[in-house]
């Protein structure tokens, strides 16, 4: 039996299989609103047998957003936005998951086919952004250093979002503390400098997160799965490296999360990162540490019998794409083709499922 194609039960949700698709970002939103474009593209992974689907990176408030073009969850009609589109991944029998996102020093930046490189100015749509410390991201502007009360909204930001998501249908919430964004900013010493209790220690560092933590999961209930998305190393000299994320993933677990998304870089331009298929696969199973916490890897895993592989080899749990879905929005009815398995086709796809 393919172990990628068995189902995993977590809190109140059963997934089909273990093939999950990646949040990514369309840069297609109008105020924060998705569009139709969303649909069609979320809704085509669910036809296409994916287990779980997670939108893409979703601001929890206007100045937290990647781009203006960015998907938001601050008010009710991005809420009654999402819902038809949630609808549709469960019409067609996936799991709908949703990152929820603050951009930090990151955030208030031209979409990638822009013309223009770097931060938006205030005259184009763009705002001033916040971080840890006022250091900037290479070539964007310098942010403003949050104060303890913009902390605090931060997390209540968080928990809002996370409500209207439940609202919205979705089953799973994803809390987005990888790629460089606000709450690994915290978590890097490359990033965080501050001398209050958000900084200086790993126990520091990681408070933020963990505060999201605790008001995601009181937000969600006993019933709704938490993921986190972490960056298990920076890539780069003195930043967040592996034995860290380890601890961090540890003790958002202890507070409610229930998988550790494993994901790495995105915190500084001078990052060094040797890539390869699977090349993240080795620090799901650090984080792992021998399924005492569950992990999903992601990372250039693009065929069918590699995706097993790395649930056979004991690595992870589940498995993200995202490549190769945006190639094959089919890509797990393919994978379970190749690997033999028996899984439910769309009655309108079956004369595909017979070789």
């Amino acid at each position: 039996m393919s172990l990628l194609f068995s189902p995993l039960s977590i809190r109140s949700v059963t997934f089909r299989n273990r093939l999950w698709v990646s949040p990514m970002c369309m840069y297609s939103a109008v105020d924060g609103l998705v569009q139709e474009w969303h649909h069609t593209h979320l809704a085509q992974f669910a036809s296409g047998g994916a287990g779980l689907i997670v939108a893409e990176a979703t601001a929890v408030v206007p100045e937290g957003r990647i781009s203006p073009r960015d998907a938001g969850l601050w008010s009710d009609e991005q809420r009654d936005a999402w819902t038809p589109i949630v609808r549709a991944i469960h019409d067609r029998g996936a799991s709908a998951g949703i990152q929820l996102a603050h951009a930090g020093r990151k955030a208030s930046t031209w979409w990638p086919w822009a013309r223009e490189r770097g931060s938006v100015p205030a005259a184009e749509g763009g705002w001033t952004t916040a971080a840890p410390s006022a250091i900037a991201f290479d070539g964007f502007d310098a942010p403003v250093a949050l104060d303890l009360a913009g902390i605090d909204r931060v997390v209540e930001a968080f928990a809002d979002a996370a409500r209207r998501a439940l609202e919205a249908g979705f089953d799973v919430l994803e809390i987005h503390g990888a790629h460089g964004y606000l709450l690994h900013q915290f978590l890097s010493p490359l990033s965080n400098r501050r001398d209050d209790e958000y900084g200086g220690s790993l126990e520091n560092r990681a408070r933020l997160l963990l505060r999201v933590v605790d008001a995601v999961r009181e937000a969600a209930g006993p019933e709704v799965p938490v993921f986190v998305r972490i960056s298990a190393t920076d890539h780069a000299e003195g930043g967040f490296a592996p034995d860290e994320a380890s601890a961090v993933a540890d003790w958002a677990t202890q507070r409610g999360a229930d998988l550790i998304d494993v994901s790495s870089g995105g915190l500084v331009a001078h990052q060094r990162i040797e890539v390869f298929p699977g090349y993240q696969v080795p620090l799901a199973e650090t984080v792992r540490r021998g399924g005492r916490i569950p992990v999903s890897a992601v990372g250039l895993i693009t065929a069918s019998a590699q995706a097993e592989q790395v649930l056979a080899d004991g690595a992870a749990d589940a498995v993200f794409a995202g490549r190769e879905w945006l190639r094959d929005p089919h890509f797990a009815l393919r994978a379970a083709h190749e690997l033999g398995a028996e899984v439910a086709w769309p009655p309108q796809y079956e004369r595909a499922h017979w070789r």
